[in-house]
């Protein structure tokens, strides 16, 4: 039997906000964008045109609309020639946010040194194949003005070499998850030990070479050269932060100063809430707490009430803090949770024009690594807990609700977090989150209870070989089963 796609419609599927009406219909308005083609600075309707299209109150298209906000994909604006405006979205919030939900959770050095080497040197070798001399000429101009603070070991300022890397390698999911695995990695530098003057000197001169070898190799276009020389890099990377890290991370302040920000209101809510995002993390995150009354707040950080409250509803979406009225309110910390950096990077993908093969790259590199790891682990351990949880996300897709969206994604979710990845995990979600997207913007609906069947039998064809301890066939089987994805991409 062939192999199967296994995603479910999501035409009409909620996004973070699960299950409510305003949830729907944000979705609705984003798949109409996707589908417009994304076309930035075009009115989809007043306020009143759009409760009569979706024939809602005003309170839920209001609720709606701040979910698009919040999403990067349209502002409403007010007045003459107002109007819901589609708009170009800004990874740089989610991003941040991410960065500091990977931290939260407590992601090892370990789990970082194994994305960025199972991702990076694809980069690379990518950006080996692909360069031009206006890439020539923008890395080498990267390179010579590559300096570090005094002081400080080179590893803790934000690289732009990586992500450059990313970017010259044309694939955009790369480029977004190789700036997250990089930033993350700054942090935790960040954290370090004190370090000698010899030791700041020596890691700059280890960074600076080991840069200038990955470049000459992308150059000239050798990208197994530039493979190699970028992965030995990593490992050093990864041998530096765990001699010199200390155990409770602390945040630096990366984050700009609200008052050198230019824009309107959302734009300095949107860096007021990332610097509360940032002294959340850097007190410890201590769920429950208070960060202080909203007059407090306000003197803190030097904002209009109108700039604090559009921040608070941002924390609130990313469950990072609420606000709690009354006496002995304020600021709460609360638990963070990602799906709305999730939602948020689906769409800003889906607006950088992914193509089938950018997504079939980064998905593979993922899925064969984990489903690799699980097969090597049970053959390792014999622990029955992976069978048991991958034999009920096998039946799933056939014993689950009808319609139930993602039911049939369960099998892959289980090989991640059993692979015992956080950051994998989080890049197979977006990666599950854009193709629903981009699906549910297309004209072509996706088959979901019509081949669960297939699915299920493809799934236990997977696991089968899981079972026999074979991480060889069971990456073969994954990969035949990951190509039926990508005519479905269109």
């Amino acid at each position: 039997m062939a192999p199967a796609v296994d995603l479910d419609p999501a035409e009409d599927v909620p996004d973070a906000k699960t299950g409510t009406l305003a949830g729907r219909i944000a979705h609705r308005i984003e798949a109409d964008i996707i589908r417009r083609g994304w076309p930035v600075g075009e009115s989809l309707g007043s306020e009143q045109d759009l409760r009569e299209q979706f024939e809602v109150s005003r309170a839920v298209l209001r609720e709606a609309v701040r979910l698009v906000e919040h999403h990067q994909v349209a502002r409403m604006r007010r007045g003459p020639n107002g109007g819901l405006l589609v708009c170009a979205p800004d990874a740089g919030p989610a991003t941040r946010s991410m960065v500091i939900y990977l931290e939260y959770i407590g992601t090892s050095i370990t789990d970082l040194l194994q994305a960025r080497l199972l991702l990076e040197p694809i980069a690379a070798g990518l950006a080996a194949d692909r360069i031009t001399e206006e890439g020539i000429e923008t890395l080498r101009a990267v390179l010579s003005e590559e300096t570090v603070h005094e002081g400080r070991a080179g590893l803790e300022a934000q690289d732009p070499v990586h992500p450059l890397l990313g970017r010259l390698s044309g694939n955009p999911v790369l480029h977004l998850f190789i700036d997250i695995l990089t930033r993350l990695t700054a942090r935790y530098a960040h954290t370090s030990q004190r370090v000698t003057k010899a030791e700041i000197q020596a890691s700059q001169e280890a960074s600076h070479a080991a840069h200038h070898a990955v470049a000459d190799a992308v150059i000239i276009g050798d990208g197994a050269r530039a493979q190699t020389s970028l992965t030995e890099h990593l490992e050093w990377v990864g041998a530096w932060i765990a001699k010199h890290r200390v155990q409770r991370p602390r945040t630096g302040g990366s984050v700009v100063e609200p008052e050198l920000v230019e824009g309107p209101r959302a734009k300095l809510a949107e860096v007021v809430a990332a610097r509360i995002h940032d002294d959340i993390a850097g007190h410890g995150w201590q769920i429950g707490s208070a960060l202080g009354s909203e007059a407090e707040l306000l003197a803190r950080y030097g904002i209009s009430r109108a700039v604090l409250r559009e921040a608070v509803r941002l924390l609130e979406y990313h469950s990072v803090a609420r606000m709690r009225r009354g006496p002995g309110g304020g600021l709460i910390v609360a638990a963070p949770e990602p799906q709305a950096s999730i939602d948020t990077m689906a769409l800003f993908l889906e607006y950088q024009g992914v193509q089938a093969d950018d997504l079939r790259i980064v998905r593979d590199a993922i899925e064969l690594g984990t489903v690799g790891r699980v097969a090597e682990r049970y053959a390792e351990t014999g622990d029955e807990e992976i069978v048991e949880r991958l034999e009920a996300a096998v039946r799933r897709p056939t014993e689950g609700p009808p319609g139930e969206p993602r039911k049939a994604d369960l099998f892959h979710a289980e090989l991640a977090d059993l692979a015992g990845n956080p950051v994998l995990t989080l890049f197979l979600r977006i990666i599950t989150e854009l193709f629903r997207r981009h699906a549910s913007g297309q004209d072509r609906p996706l088959p979901g209870d019509a081949a669960a069947e297939e699915v299920q039998y493809v799934h236990q064809r997977i696991l089968d070989a899981i079972r026999q301890g074979d991480a060889g066939v069971a990456r073969h089987r994954m990969r035949r089963h990951l190509d039926a994805l990508i005519p479905w991409w269109h």
